[in-house]
């Protein structure tokens, strides 16, 4: 089903560098959590296939092989353990906003916000429709010298930092003008930087390359 040596090799990174934005209690009791896990064959299956199970109302929007469903929801699929679980603890104190996700995140225990991470982190991401050759040229360009340096040079994402290749254009493009209309008195993000120089053509030129990849 997965290779369980290199989950083992992410999620002891996932302890090594937790985020600080992560609860300090939540974040101690996950990474007892996920030590346990990966030292364990027997509890690493049996967290995917609880992750799988838990995953249900989850995939009405991001699929349940982690491919998004709507051009304007995320795509899941191999995307870091570290980051989802992440983001989850970001909904769940409202430092990220959404109307679903903030409900949804408070409702879920501390297994389950693992377990979800480490399936959805396994599954398989499918490149969409990308932009026209000439968009997605100039669009490489941009991300080799913006983006690249973060999320890897194949935009695979790093550790806490999110998996770009294969996620919807329309999505990417919204992500990118949220970053680009912050307040970075209200907000701390390196992305308001990177997003901020952007005109509305290289966005969409970067959304259509990264869709594709």
């Amino acid at each position: 089903m997965f290779g369980s040596s290199h989950l083992r090799k992410l999620l002891i990174v996932a302890c090594l560098t937790a985020s600080p934005m992560v609860a300090a209690s939540s974040a101690g009791e996950a990474m007892t959590q996920l030590n346990a896990i990966m030292a364990d064959d027997t509890k690493l299956q049996a967290s995917y296939e609880a992750g799988h199970e838990r995953i249900r109302f989850c995939g009405y929007c991001h699929g349940e092989d982690g491919n998004s469903k709507r051009d304007y929801i995320p795509n899941l699929a191999a995307q870091h353990p570290l980051y989802l679980f992440n983001q989850f603890e970001k909904f769940r104190d409202g430092t990220r906003e959404d109307y679903v996700m903030s409900k949804l995140a408070k409702t879920l225990s501390l297994e389950e916000r693992i377990d979800i991470a480490v399936y959805y982190s396994q599954q398989t991401a499918e490149p969409r429709t990308g932009s026209d050759p000439a968009k997605a040229e100039a669009g490489e360009k941009l991300f080799a010298v913006r983006c690249a340096g973060c999320h890897g040079e194949n935009a695979q994402g790093f550790r806490d930092m999110p998996r770009l290749a294969g996620q919807p254009a329309e999505y990417l493009g919204i992500a990118l003008r949220r970053f680009k209309e912050m307040d970075p008195t209200k907000h701390s993000t390196p992305m308001i930087g990177v997003a901020g120089v952007l005109s509305e053509e290289e966005i969409e030129a970067l959304a259509g390359y990264l869709a594709g990849r």
